[in-house]
C-alpha cells in the first residue's frame, strides 16, 4: 500500500519476482558447490543406514530446540531424522543450517509400486512427487519415479498410487527433503532401496512411531506377539529390510568412494538386484 492505496501488482511484476527468486536459489547453489564439498544424507531410522556409518564418528548438536544426532566422515554427514515428511524436513533444514553441504541426498527405504521392482533393488529416481499437493521435484540424474505418501501404503493403495503418479516406487520422506534442499538453492537427490514389492502389504506401524518420528521396536514386537496371523509377514519384512539395508548402504558407500560424486555414475555401479 502506499499513501494509503492499494496497488497491484502487474503479472509482469510478479513473473519478475518469480525469475528473481528462481536466480537466487541458482546463486545460493554455485555458492555452496565452491564451499563446503559436504554431502548430507537424510534417512528416516538407523536401521536403514548402520552397515554405512558404524564406523563413522558421532556427534549430537542442539538446532531450533531438538537435538540431533549426526555421522560423520571425511565427505559424508548422516542424519536420522524419524519417520515422516514433518521430521524429514526438520532434519533437512538442521544438517544444511549446520554443516552447509553441496548436496542433499534423501536416502532409505522405499516400497515397489510395479512387479517389476524387487527387493534390494535400488532406486535413483529423477523424479520425486508429493502425494500431498502433485508438487514435482526433478533430480537432474538418475531415472523413474518416486512418490512420497503421508502413511504406510498397502497394496491396494500402492496400485492406486502406480497409476496416479506413475511412480515405480513410494517412501514417506523424500518430497519433504527435496523441499527444504530446494528452499535454501541446495543440489538434491533420493536413493531408494526397495524393502518390500508391490503386493505386500505392510502391518500397522502407526501406533509403534512416535511423535518425534522414532520407531519403538519394543511396542512394535509386542503388538506381533498378540497377533499371530502377522508373524508371517513380520519375517517376511524383516528379511526384506535387511537386504534392502545392505543394498543402500553400498550404493551410498559406492558413491562416497568416488571423486567426482556423479551420481550417475554411482548408479551405474549400484547393484540393482538381490
Amino acid at each position: 500500500m502506499v499513501s494509503g492505496k492499494w496497488v497491484r501488482v502487474s503479472s509482469r511484476e510478479k513473473l519478475l519476482t518469480a525469475e528473481y527468486a528462481k536466480e537466487s536459489r541458482r546463486s545460493q547453489r554455485k555458492d555452496r558447490l565452491a564451499g563446503s564439498g559436504r554431502v548430507a544424507i537424510v534417512a528416516a531410522l538407523e536401521r536403514e543406514v548402520w552397515p554405512l556409518v558404524r564406523n563413522w564418528a558421532r556427534s549430537r548438536k542442539l538446532f531450533d530446540g531438538r537435538e540431533f544426532e549426526f555421522f560423520e566422515n571425511d565427505r559424508m554427514v548422516l542424519v536420522c531424522g524419524g519417520i515422516g515428511a514433518g521430521c524429514a524436513r526438520r532434519a533437512t533444514e538442521a544438517v544444511i543450517q549446520l554443516y552447509d553441504p553441496e548436496l542433499v541426498i534423501s536416502a532409505g527405504f522405499a516400497g515397489a509400486l510395479r512387479s517389476e521392482l524387487i527387493v534390494g533393488q535400488v532406486l535413483m529416481p529423477r523424479v520425486v512427487i508429493d502425494a500431498g499437493d502433485s508438487s514435482r521435484t526433478d533430480t537432474q540424474s538418475g531415472t523413474g519415479t518416486l512418490v512420497t505418501f503421508s502413511a504406510v501404503a498397502d497394496a491396494a493403495q500402492k496400485t492406486k498410487l502406480a497409476q496416479a503418479f506413475g511412480a515405480q516406487a513410494v517412501d514417506m520422506e523424500a518430497a519433504a527433503v527435496a523441499r527444504g534442499a530446494e528452499t535454501h538453492g541446495v543440489r538434491f537427490m533420493a536413493c531408494k532401496a526397495i524393502s518390500d514389492a508391490s503386493d505386500f502389504s505392510m502391518p500397522a506401524l502407526g501406533h509403534s512411531v512416535k511423535a518425534d518420528g522414532k520407531f519403538q521396536t519394543g511396542k512394535f514386537a509386542f503388538h506381533l506377539v498378540m497377533r499371530p496371523w502377522l508373524w508371517k509377514d513380520a519375517v517376511k519384512l524383516a528379511r526384506g529390510s535387511a537386504l534392502a539395508s545392505k543394498k543402500l548402504c553400498q550404493s551410498l558407500a559406492a558413491f562416497a568412494d568416488m571423486s567426482t560424486g556423479d551420481p550417475i555414475a554411482v548408479q551405474a555401479t549400484s547393484s540393482v538386484n538381490t
